[in-house]
């Protein structure tokens, strides 16, 4: 065996410096790092379209608002998604060509323009159920609210676009295809701030729609809905010609604002229209959409610019469905509506529904919360806790072990829950993450000083300090000061200061600062946005409709960000375009947004990262969105922001930028988060590239790496949390990519490791429905880089203690790049005789590693590298060092006593087999010996087969139960030993000293019938002229 030169070169070129230059990433040679989805689902995310294959309908699609697209075909027991590989997430809505449900097609860019919609790039269809997809166009449509296609023929489908909310753009209107989707025609436009809000087909009538139109439009400081361009429009030619239905019609005759539409599929000639106007109210045409009156005005509906959707009974016109913040129902034709469920019931903020046709009490319900079923008509209502939607704003750790990830999600609270598990066949559940805050939750701080206590926020500067372990809250906003009014962001801007754990900052206008963990505080600045008054009416904001949540609270602190290396220096981002900085802890500030050069005006400072490796460094994230502008802004400044440089170029990512994590060891080394994906840079952002497929589609909406353990941790908007565990041999590709991977073998740094206390499964308590986040294998995570893929078994793994004793070795294959495999951190356990048991490896309880100091050696061929292992103990360990060494001892008793049966049972078995092959050979011949032979050879049989049961136990039907043999013993001895963690007793020791009395005289018993009947009858065949292992014939 040859040792690999390569560890020494690259110690030398990393002492000499950076020799990564201008590099990209191949990544199809990190097959070894794939990130692990980790939940939770209890906390599911905004479900916007329902689509269900009406002839079988557990056959369910589900689009989420930017999770992207998932399917049931067991009606929600599981779900798989389905819109992995394209390049947006955020659906609009799905409709199935129900005479072959095969053909499928999606409007991308949900249309709910609340203050984090996320967009689409237009319209998608399947030809084969969803497995694949092709893109059809309309990209700069943004957002498709409706989708409707022809129900006998596949080649007509209606897209109805609504648009992006942030600006006049032309495509919007309803679009129409003949040809299946290769070629748009836009057939109803009426100006350029004006969408589809609602679009309904008669399904005795096909070419006859009805279309409402919604003027509206968003700023980053207010909400507009209503305007001239709203109305509803009435085609009887599949769009050739409209008429604009008004108030000689029957409908207000002021300005309007959102409509939804609904069409009783059992009558068509009733149609209903909710209308926002001046005095929302319920219309009702009994003529098919030609004339209308109003039939309610009270109890109606809350928030018409987030949900305006009703449905009808399929079979009952005068049952009627109404979503808003509670799903209201009506039996009298829209005259009155009580709530469907309970307020406490079902998740809040409705969106999607689905009445079964053929089964009108069977009910689907899309929320903010995820999806939910109903098969009574609303009385009950089952939740699919298994759609991993969250939309997490941000995203922390804590220093616990196993450390804690914490964020806040859209409209479902702050939570805390495990990275990963110590547990036996572990998943991560939804019951294992905890409330620490609610509301839409936001950032959340974890105190420093004791994880059991931190910080969340909720909208508008709402900020509490909780209690995890009973649960409890305590809001410790500022009061405003004497004569002014404090303006908080929907999200905004907090941070825990690194020098000091009691001290604390949150952002309005000005920076509070608490130094006494939130009891009291100071102010520390001016005002340090614009203070634009135009830009401060949220008072007013919702157009018709007044929807003052603080989504509009504007001119106000996002990003509050301290130095971890430069005790007073904070940077601050706002809303408006200001990036302010301090070196002095406050006492003054300097707006030094005017040198970030190519940045527009008065852009949203999402982020601002100061670096861990030169104080004057920071990194910085805008987010222009809001104003159309869908270029991504990375900035970096190495001097205090007197000058920037941007960090790429616009066609370098797919989407506006989000968030962006430095690694704090090697400087080279980022993460950037887009609204579309996650992207990796090993030379400090002169090259990027797109993380392969195990990452989403997803908004990477914030990043965190753990200081202590290494892992990327990720919060996405859209589909909850995911886990890089342990990226250092990224890190090592920055410091030294080419003599890594020029290496025939190469072993990166490995993680600590810890000799924990395994706690028993719960899957006793789990079903085929229950979500199961990917935990982190147990043991040693050992990651190495191999030049070439190599045969099986064709990669040796040998762990030696610090005494140099071999302790482990293993085999194993390796691909080309980066193998990452896992160490149970045990000795190899001793195996039980018999024919395979698929309980026998959960009862063979291998020994632990002692903790202390390891060394691992990998050897591909000739060449071999070696990295060292930390084993430390389970800092929760509650016995002592002599207790755990003498478990270990009698573990090793037990391990021998495993194999000492195994290689006993070996002997007498493989003796048996070879008497039965003589006893065959001599079956059908004559002869006075031979008969002899065959009686001596029958009783021989006999007591080798009585000797090979004494060990394992005879086949037989059902369950036994408790048997003298030897392993149905030590299976049951194995439980005894199932940890090493725990104090040992005299009753263990009693029984396996036992058990080793029992094997001994196993052992004499097997070596006196092998030296002694076995052995005279095979002189008793020699002598007789015969072959003891006769050839096969």
């Amino acid at each position: 065996m040859k040792l690999s030169v390569y560890k020494s070169l690259i110690l030398a070129l990393l002492l000499a410096g950076h020799v990564c230059f201008g590099q990209k990433i191949d990544m199809s040679l990190l097959g070894g790092m794939s990130f692990r989805s980790i939940g939770p689902a209890g906390m599911s995310g905004r479900v916007t379209a329902i689509a269900v294959v009406e002839r079988n309908p557990s056959e369910i699609f589900i689009g989420s608002a930017s999770g992207g697209l998932w399917k049931s075909e067991n009606a929600g027991t599981n779900w798989t998604p389905i819109f992995e590989g394209q390049p947006v997430a955020s659906i609009g809505d799905i409709a199935i060509f129900q005479k072959n449900p095969s053909i499928i097609y999606v409007g991308t860019g949900e249309g709910n323009p609340r203050n984090s919609q996320s967009s689409g790039n237009g319209m998608y269809k399947s030809i084969d159920g969803g497995k694949s997809w092709k893109h059809l166009g309309l990209e700069a449509s943004r957002n498709i609210h409706r989708v409707l296609v022809h129900p006998e023929n596949p080649d007509i489908v209606y897209a109805g676009v609504i648009g992006p909310a942030w600006a006049p753009t032309p495509q919007r209107g309803v679009y129409k295809s003949t040809d299946g989707g290769k070629s748009w025609k836009q057939i109803l436009f009426v100006n350029d701030t004006t969408g589809v809000a609602d679009m309904v087909m008669d399904p005795t009538n096909p070419n006859k729609l009805i279309v409402a139109m919604w003027q509206y439009q968003r700023w980053p400081w207010f909400f507009k809905s209503g305007g001239p361009g709203s109305g509803i429009h009435l085609t009887l030619d599949g769009g050739e010609n409209w008429t604009r239905l008004t108030a000689t019609n029957g409908l207000p005759a002021e300005e309007l604002g959102r409509i939804g539409l609904a069409i009783a599929p059992s009558n068509p000639k009733v149609v209903y229209a909710l209308v926002e106007s001046k005095k929302n109210a319920l219309y009702r045409s009994e003529d098919g959409g030609n004339s209308w009156k109003m039939v309610a005005d009270k109890n109606i509906g809350d928030r018409p610019f987030y949900y305006s959707d009703i449905f009808v009974d399929p079979t009952n016109e005068n049952r009627l469905y109404n979503l808003s913040t509670q799903t209201m129902v009506s039996e009298d034709g829209g005259k009155t509506f009580r709530s469907l469920m309970g307020f406490f019931q079902v998740h809040s903020d409705h969106h999607a529904f689905w009445i079964n046709p053929r089964n009108p009490q069977h009910l689907l319900d899309g929320n903010d919360g995820g999806l939910y079923a109903s098969m009574d008509g609303g009385k009950s209502w089952r939740f699919h806790h298994n759609l991993p939607l969250g939309q997490f704003y941000h995203i922390n750790v804590d220093n616990e072990l196993p450390y804690n990830v914490l964020g806040g999600l859209q409209d479902n609270g702050s939570w805390s829950g495990p990275a990963y598990k110590w547990q036996l066949l572990g998943s991560i559940r939804n019951h294992d993450f905890r409330s620490v805050g609610f509301g839409d939750g936001f950032d959340v701080l974890p105190d420093p000083q004791n994880a059991r206590f931190g910080y969340s926020l909720f909208q508008g500067g709402m900020m509490m300090r909780y209690d995890k372990e009973k649960g409890l809250i305590k809001l410790i906003k500022p009061a405003d000061p004497p004569g002014q009014k404090l303006r908080f962001n929907w999200n905004a801007g907090i941070a825990q200061d690194p020098f000091d754990p009691a001290t604390i900052y949150l952002g309005s206008q000005f920076v509070h600062k608490s130094t006494n963990k939130g009891s009291s505080w100071d102010i520390i600045s001016p005002d340090l946005t614009t203070n634009d008054p135009q830009k401060q009416r949220q008072a007013e904001t919702g157009g018709l409709t007044i929807d003052n949540t603080t989504a509009e609270n504007h001119t106000t602190i996002l990003v509050i960000e301290p130095s971890p290396l430069e005790k007073g220096l904070i940077w601050v981002g706002t809303d408006d375009g200001n990036v302010q900085i301090t070196r002095d802890g406050g006492a003054s500030w300097k707006n030094v947004v005017s040198n970030i050069k190519g940045l527009p005006a008065n852009s949203w400072i999402c982020q601002i990262k100061a670096s861990r490796h030169q104080p004057g460094t920071a990194f910085l994230i805008a987010d222009n969105h809001r104003y159309n502008d869908w270029t991504p802004y990375v900035y970096k400044t190495t001097n205090y922001g007197k000058s920037w440089k941007p960090m790429l170029q616009p066609d370098e990512v797919w989407g506006y930028a989000l968030s962006i994590a430095e690694d704090p060891e090697e400087a080279r080394l980022l993460f950037l988060g887009t609204e579309f994906g996650l992207y990796v840079s090993i030379d400090g952002g002169e090259n990027w590239t797109k993380w392969k497929a195990d990452f989403p589609t997803a908004s990477a909406m914030d990043m965190v790496i753990h200081p202590r353990e290494h892992d990327l941790v990720v919060g996405t908007f859209g589909r909850s949390v995911y886990i890089l565990d342990d990226i250092r041999p990224l890190r090592e590709l920055a410091q030294a990519y080419k003599p890594i991977m020029n290496a025939t073998v190469h072993v990166s740094a490995i993680p600590d490791a810890y000799q924990a206390m395994v706690g028993m499964p719960g899957f006793f308590s789990g079903s085929s429905d229950v979500f199961a986040g990917q935990n982190r294998p147990l043991g040693a995570m050992i990651s190495y880089w191999a030049k070439e893929k190599s045969g099986k078994d064709s990669v040796q793994i040998t762990i030696k203690d610090a005494s140099g004793a071999v302790f482990r070795q293993m085999k194993t294959t390796a691909a080309k790049g980066l193998n990452r495999t896992f160490w149970d951190l045990k000795k190899e356990p001793a195996r039980y005789p018999g024919p395979p048991d698929p309980f026998s490896g959960f009862f063979s309880q291998a020994v632990e590693a002692p903790p202390g100091t390891y060394n691992v050696l990998i050897q591909i061929g000739e060449q071999a590298d070696s990295q060292q292992l930390n084993i430390l103990p389970d800092p929760g360990l509650y016995i002592s060092e002599e207790e755990f060494q003498t478990n270990l001892q009698r573990k090793a008793r037990f391990q021998q006593a495993i194999a000492t049966t195994a290689q006993t049972f070996k002997k007498i078995d493989e003796a048996g087999k070879a008497l039965k092959k003589f006893m065959d050979y001599i079956e059908g011949r004559k002869g006075e010996n031979l008969d002899a032979l065959k009686k001596e050879g029958k009783a021989l049989y006999e007591q080798i087969d009585s000797l090979r049961y004494q060990a394992i136990a005879k086949p037989s039907k059902g369950i036994a139960g408790d048997t003298d043999e030897l392993v149905p013993q030590l299976q049951n001895i194995g439980m005894y030993y199932f940890s090493s963690m725990t104090p040992p007793t005299q009753n263990e020791e009693a029984i396996l000293h036992d058990i080793e009395q029992q094997i001994a005289a196993y052992q004499q018993a097997v070596d006196d019938c092998l030296n002694g009947e076995l052995k005279a009858f095979q002189q008793r065949v020699e002598a007789a002229a015969l072959k003891w292992f006769p050839e096969d014939p």
